[in-house]
């Protein structure tokens, strides 16, 4: 673990934090936290790649530290490690640790936002709208007196139905280079059980947390109906879900003033007016 410090003293890393090790697989989380706020909110990044890559280290909202929120990017394994639910498992243990932790480490976990990018937008969405839900809990990290429900989801451009997917974009879902079909160890259409379980619209019910979602307009690996259609399942069951559509954007882009904007708006509204 190594400890290090942001701009101007304002936020403290603490990097490479073990927390599991599920099947032998050593998971690690960072953490950025304000060195001018008391027992900070809580904010939960997992990173994207296809479930078969990326990294921790890529946190698109570690700048939120420095507004006052805690920030903890964690790992999962990826898709050549295990396959589903065992990434959904590690993302729910990771967020039973830091709850058990958060007296060590100075946060508040009574409250939290996940959000992340692309895969990690899929299982920060599949964590918000399966809270607590048993058959996807595991037991990785234990400690599963913990709450595995999350008050607030950032979304960005991750795929929310497989089923419907495979319908319109099967070299993603049916095709052995396909992330989805390297997730669930085989094509959607013939492992259709494995399809709905995995995917965030399975589990929507009245009382999911709110929802802010990004998605380019031109995204041509994650296909932007993947978000309209969640939007759509939300609004059926009067949930409270933003969908912010990037003019011009593909599949990720760099950071705009609108976007921290409604970012920070989104973290206040969630964790500060309680």
């Amino acid at each position: 673990m190594s400890v290090g410090q942001g701009n101007a003293g304002e936020v403290s890393q603490q990097r490479g934090i073990p927390f599991a090790e599920p099947g032998g697989i050593p998971l690690f989380l960072d953490l950025y936290l304000p060195d001018a706020t008391e027992n900070p909110p809580l904010v939960v990044f997992v990173h994207g790649g296809g479930w078969k890559g990326g990294s921790r280290k890529s946190c698109r909202l570690s700048w939120v530290a420095e507004h006052g929120y805690a920030v903890a990017s964690i790992e999962y394994r990826l898709s050549q490690e295990a396959l589903f639910p065992a990434q959904i498992e590690d993302t729910k243990g990771a967020l039973r640790w830091l709850r058990a932790h958060s007296e060590k480490y100075g946060y508040d976990a009574s409250r939290v936002v996940v959000a992340g990018t692309s895969a990690g937008g899929h299982l920060a969405a599949l964590l918000g709208t399966s809270g607590d839900f048993e058959k996807l809990e595991g037991e990785t990290a234990a400690h599963l007196d913990q709450s595995s429900r999350v008050q607030g989801v950032i979304n960005y451009y991750g795929p929310s139905d497989f089923v419907r997917r495979s319908g319109y974009h099967p070299a993603k879902t049916d095709e052995p280079e396909g992330g989805v079909y390297r997730l669930l160890g085989g094509p959607v259409q013939k492992n259709l059980e494995a399809a709905v379980n995995a995917s965030p619209v399975t589990y929507i019910t009245k009382d999911d947390p709110p929802m802010l979602i990004f998605h380019g307009d031109r995204d041509k690996v994650v296909f932007l109906d993947q978000s309209e259609w969640l939007v759509k399942k939300y609004e059926e069951v009067g949930l409270d879900v933003s969908l912010e559509v990037m003019a011009g954007a593909g599949h990720g882009w760099k950071q705009t003033a609108r976007e921290k904007e409604l970012v920070l708006n989104f973290l206040e509204k969630i964790l500060r007016n309680k």
